[in-house]
């Protein structure tokens, strides 16, 4: 039987614990310094020229993905991100759209509409396109880092420790309340 001292496989605990939460990162530590966090949607959407060179977070939904010759250029439904920078799951409160370009190969098949994801880009400045019958001007970013986010419905956002314990006692109750027979 092997013994461990309680210190030793708390402190086991706490590391596993901590390299867990470390690669679970969506800014590379590469780019965190270069971050500009004062630069909001908001400000891009009205002078994206103005702050050409910047490196920002944004996130969204997929709306539409095409391979072009210079990369494969997204069409994002801004959406603002939670602490954990990923997008908030309501999508009216977008405040607008934007263009993402990534330079290396990126498959449209792997991004299909819909997908949730969170980008560090730099700012390249704006493209005039159309939208529906009218002209709309979208911010460009090129994509440093990007991060897609799983899909598929989910329950709840309630950690597992906050059900009450005859939740689980109960016999035809398992994932997440749905009765199986």
């Amino acid at each position: 039987m092997v013994r461990f001292p309680p210190m030793g496989l708390g402190g086991f605990a706490l590391a596993a614990l901590l390299a867990g939460c470390a690669s679970g990162t969506v800014v590379p530590a590469s780019l965190q310094a270069q971050l500009d966090n004062s630069l909001t949607f908001p400000q891009l959407r009205e002078s994206p020229d103005s702050f050409r060179g910047h490196l920002l977070v944004l996130g969204g939904e997929v709306l539409t993905a095409k391979r072009l010759k210079e990369g494969t250029r997204i069409e994002v439904l801004e959406i603002p991100l939670d602490r954990s920078l990923q997008p908030e799951m309501d999508r009216t409160t977008s405040r607008g759209r934007f263009f993402a370009v990534q330079k290396e190969f990126l498959d449209p098949a792997t991004i299909p509409p819909g997908t949730r994801l969170t980008i560090v880009g730099e700012v390249t400045g704006s493209v005039a396109d159309k939208l529906d019958e009218t002209d709309y001007t979208y911010p460009m970013v090129e994509i440093k880092s990007l991060k897609v986010w799983p899909s598929g419905e989910t329950f709840s956002r309630i950690p597992y420790y906050y059900y009450p314990p005859s939740y689980y006692w109960r016999p035809y109750y398992h994932t997440f309340g749905r009765i199986r027979r």
